[in-house]
């Protein structure tokens, strides 16, 4: 260690020139060292005034440290195509036409989409763009090269986590589930396993539901939903549960005894609706004012609301036609017809004579005809004559075949086991709607798959 005292010493017997030199750097290095810490002794293992340094990640996003660039967002317009973004962004129309060509196998440039975001990078040294962001959804991106006039789709990797979730109804369904964090896509996906028998739009108080899906998030973030593995609904002293089995041939829901779900007709042809008004032979029609048969079950819905096809069928009329307003008949078989009154306008493709299927859209709610609002009224008929179709009892479907039970019971018993780890939760007496009981767990085996859509 160099002190005070050995240095002066130093310079006082010391009067040779080069000696002198010494001892000034000797006197540097002592203030020097003093300087870098005043109370410890120095030591090069242990401060170093490099590692004090604060180092700063680089913010990372669509593989580029994007605090390096000049980023401007936007927002694709009515009527504002690809090739016109560009030009207007001082990008030579060669490179437009290279990066259309070069792409073409993987971005076609009619899915530009109102509503959807895109970014322009530019380096703080270029003139002009260099890059283009484009992103359709959370799953992928595209990004297009100014510069080469190339591109590429980036698929973002999707974990998938198994969860449970149970819940006890004391308003809608679909409030029950929004107001406990749970989306639409939830709710949706056990429609769909059980609209053949659950009339979802008159979900009970105290009703009651068991599910066990998949959840996707992406970076941490919850993004959605996949595949819903089992569900259970309890409504009084009924029970209905199913569980998804993929036999290649025929995929899709089915009963505890492998009999398919789909008993021939969905139970409504909208989704996240309420009847308005029911099939009724003495009904006062709101237009006309005079008791009218109303021969229809009424279902509101928001206008542009998709309008589905109940079941598998052949189109015979899609026209207008006076209080009918926009309309669509289908033909399934020869027992049963149904039609579908009000549309704001039909499905691309949808014209007599076309084959349609179970769960297709074949127009959207609107208010066209004789209507005070937007909705669409449901017609039925059996044998020629229009039904309710909500008092009508079909034919139970045929089972998977017995090849196929014993793999499809080792399907049911391990998605069933889930549903019976979670307890339904019962309805608290008094409940308000913000008090609906409802309860998301992980699953206890905690598997997880990464996965691309």
């Amino acid at each position: 260690m160099i002190d005070m005292e050995s240095a002066n010493a130093f310079l006082q017997k010391n009067k040779n020139p080069l000696l002198l030199i010494l001892g000034l750097f000797l006197l540097v290095a002592f203030f020097s060292f003093n300087d870098v810490d005043s109370n410890h002794d120095f030591d090069l293992g242990q401060k170093s005034q490099i590692g004090s340094f604060k180092l700063i990640k680089p913010n990372q996003k669509w593989g580029f440290a994007i605090d390096t660039f000049e980023v401007k967002k936007s927002t694709i317009q009515n009527n504002e195509f690809f090739g016109e973004v560009l030009q207007k962004n001082n990008v030579a129309y060669p490179v437009i036409e290279g990066i259309i060509s070069n792409t073409k196998e993987f971005f076609d440039v009619n899915h530009w989409r109102v509503g959807k975001n895109y970014w322009f990078l530019k380096k703080p040294s270029s003139k002009t763009s260099d890059y283009l962001v484009y992103e359709p959804s959370v799953y992928k991106y595209y990004l297009f090269d100014l510069k080469n006039g190339t591109g590429t789709v980036n698929e973002r990797p999707i974990k998938k986590e198994l969860k449970t979730a149970s819940g006890v109804i004391s308003s809608s369904l679909w409030k029950t589930m929004t107001d406990a964090g749970l989306s639409f896509d939830v709710a949706g996906k056990m429609e769909n396993a059980l609209q053949w028998s659950i009339d979802f739009h008159h979900a009970q108080k105290g009703d009651q539901f068991k599910l066990y899906y998949e959840e996707e998030s992406i970076n941490g973030q919850v993004v959605g939903v996949g595949d819903l593995h089992a569900a259970s609904y309890k409504t009084g002293e009924n029970e209905f549960q199913t569980v998804y089995y993929d036999d290649e041939e025929h995929p899709g829901y089915y009963d505890l005894e492998g009999r398919p779900m789909n008993k021939g007709f969905l139970k409504s042809p909208v989704k996240y609706s309420r009847i308005s008004s029911r099939f009724n032979r003495r009904r006062f029609h709101p237009v006309l004012k005079r008791v009218r048969p109303h021969l229809g079950t009424d279902y509101a819905a928001p206008r542009g609301t998709p309008i589905y096809a109940v079941g598998d069928g052949v189109v015979l009329e899609a026209r207008r036609r006076g209080g009918n307003g926009n309309y669509v008949k289908i033909r399934h078989n020869e027992t049963y017809q149904t039609q579908y009154l009000h549309m704001q306008k039909f499905a691309k493709g949808i014209s007599s004579g076309v084959h349609v299927k179970q769960g297709q859209v074949i127009g959207y709610v609107g208010s066209t005809g004789l209507a005070t609002g937007p909705h669409v009224c449901f017609r039925f008929w059996k044998n020629g004559k229009q039904v309710n179709h909500l008092r009508l009892e079909f034919p139970p479907p045929k089972p998977l075949p017995a090849a196929e039970m014993a793999d499809f019971n080792v399907v049911r018993d391990k998605f069933v086991a889930k549903l019976n780890e979670v307890d339904y939760p019962e309805l608290i007496e008094g409940s308000t709607e913000a008090q609906d009981e409802i309860k998301n767990v992980e699953a206890t085996d905690n598997e997880a798959v990464m996965a691309n859509p």
